[in-house]
């Protein structure tokens, strides 16, 4: 889990963009691509400790892992009738 904000900003930053690529038709292996590049970025930028780009990297993977993080949700309207 978490615990630094920053890194909990990285990780909302990095979750969010990869649903937005998956809705604009990139697949898993793009993502996967994405994922390795931001986290190498961190690293390289030192903006975060080395611990902290670990676990943000395990959190970021348990998430793409995850496929009902990418599904279509579906919502319901009401619909009055008189």
């Amino acid at each position: 889990m978490l615990q630094d904000s920053q890194a909990i900003r990285y990780y909302q930053h990095l979750t969010d963009a990869m649903v937005d690529y998956w809705h604009r038709g990139y697949g898993f292996n793009e993502l996967r691509l994405y994922l390795n590049g931001y986290l190498a970025g961190l690293r390289s930028a030192g903006v975060l400790e080395p611990y902290q780009v670990n676990r943000l990297e395990e959190e970021s993977e348990r998430f793409l892992r995850d496929r009902s993080n990418f599904e279509e949700v579906e919502t319901q309207t009401e619909v009055d009738f008189y």
